[in-house]
């Protein structure tokens, strides 16, 4: 990329983050405001350019805005420690391993729910089903009268649903 400055358009097309997104990331101070021509627009330069693409990259893997903020702050010090970044990345693929699990008992349940449903109730009325009753039972942790995998009994953790919920309400 040259010298030249950049629209928002422009800025927004070549690092394919949408323009609401750039503002809000200028909104938050994750960007730096952008110089102002005569005519209103803004104009972003080479390095807002690449703290765009970074800040993107971030937000890929996963990152949330508040460690986000911090990588940006270590990128654009590049005299700080890597082990600071290393340990950054070393929470977020723990926090990845953590949901992968969730997913895996998730899978497991929904597994079972269809297993459960095609061996006992497949073909019939839906008041007959056995994952609409096993849904509509709040805290079950049966799937066709058989406890879910992964919870032996009721005293074991929540079910994989309860989990998976509690994962989208936290934004992950």
């Amino acid at each position: 990329m040259s010298q030249q400055r950049l629209t928002i358009g422009a800025l927004s097309a070549q690092t394919g983050s949408n323009v609401p997104t750039i503002r809000y990331y200028e909104q938050i101070g994750l960007l730096p405001k952008p110089e102002r021509a005569d005519n209103g627009h803004r104009y972003y330069r080479e390095a807002d350019f690449k703290r765009l693409a970074f800040i993107k990259r971030c937000r890929e893997f996963g990152f949330p805005i508040e460690q986000v903020k911090s990588l940006v702050s270590l990128f654009e010090d590049g005299d700080q420690a890597c082990a600071e970044v290393r340990d950054m990345a070393q929470v977020q693929l723990d926090a990845v391993r953590m949901k992968l699990e969730s997913l895996r008992q998730l899978e497991a349940s929904l597994a079972a729910f269809v297993e459960s449903c095609t061996e006992q109730c497949s073909g019939g009325a839906t008041r007959d089903c056995v994952i609409i009753e096993d849904l509509s039972e709040p805290g079950s942790k049966r799937i066709g009268g058989r406890p879910a995998p992964g919870c032996g009994g009721p005293a074991e953790a929540a079910p994989a649903a309860n989990i998976i919920a509690t994962e989208l309400k936290r934004g992950r």
